[in-house]
């Protein structure tokens, strides 16, 4: 039962990442700097954002809808549960050891925010990691 609890908070955390995530265009000016770029390369960004979006909510529909399938053990809940870790934890280290967003944070909001989204991002590693590996 612990593990299907944990998984619906996995889902509501996905869907809280997509409200930050609608944030990030506007914060980072990205209509103003994505003009710079040639169009196809602005396209690209604007394209891997949205299949970004709709992973993140195919996640979380997933952990909403079917959390109990997820936590039942079996191989293929373990392999989906796994999936969803491995694409965190990726997520994770590009975050702490890739990502410069120190220029961004520029007022207080914005640094609870970033620090608040390593915070989930180490929380749904942990989450489908044990849904994973138990």
């Amino acid at each position: 039962m612990l593990t299907v609890h944990l998984i619906q908070l996995g889902a509501i955390l996905h869907f809280g990442i997509l409200i930050a995530s609608a944030l990030v265009p506007g914060t980072m000016k990205w209509r103003d700097e994505l003009q710079k770029l040639p169009a196809l390369l602005r396209h690209l960004i604007w394209v891997h954002g949205a299949f970004i979006v709709l992973t993140i909510i195919g996640f979380g529909a997933l952990s909403l809808g079917y959390a109990k399938a997820l936590a039942d053990g079996s191989a293929f809940s373990r392999a989906v549960a796994g999936f969803i870790a491995i694409f965190w934890l990726a997520r994770l280290a590009l975050q702490v050891f890739v990502l410069d967003a120190k220029p961004y944070l520029t007022r207080a909001a914005l640094v609870v925010g970033y620090h608040g989204l390593t915070a989930v991002f180490t929380t749904l590693v942990l989450v489908y990691g044990y849904a994973a590996l138990r």
